[in-house]
């Protein structure tokens, strides 16, 4: 196999306010939607340059309300804040599962050196 692994499944757990995506790798990631919402692809969060990156707080509580297919390589996920510009190809979303801790923690730094909570 070459390259990122295709998304096999996709489960969206909205009690627990998770994403759970399987890869034909056999890999399987649980995505918390805080953390999906805050490391959106999108230029309203990422800017057009790191140093234009926005960083998000208040987003505790978000949750994914819908899930739409963008071709055969990502999906548009819809939040409940209103948050529907980013698109999760597929290497998005292996990336956000690979580096799901460090990602976390990188947050939880940024958001106590800025002063800003989850919320």
């Amino acid at each position: 196999m070459s390259g990122t692994p295709r998304v096999t499944a996709i489960t969206l757990h909205r009690a627990s306010h998770a994403l759970e995506v399987g890869f034909d790798s056999g890999e399987t990631f649980t995505l918390p939607c805080e953390y999906l919402r805050v490391n959106s692809p999108s230029a309203e969060v990422q800017g057009h340059s790191a140093s234009q990156r926005v960083l998000q707080h208040g987003k505790r509580h978000v949750n994914i309300v819908a899930i739409e297919p963008v071709g055969h390589y990502g999906v548009l996920l819809r939040f409940d804040d209103g948050h529907d510009t980013g698109i999760y190809s597929w290497d998005v979303l292996h990336k956000l599962g690979v580096e799901h801790e460090a990602n976390w923690q990188a947050y939880l730094d940024a958001l106590a050196a800025a002063g800003l909570s989850r919320g």
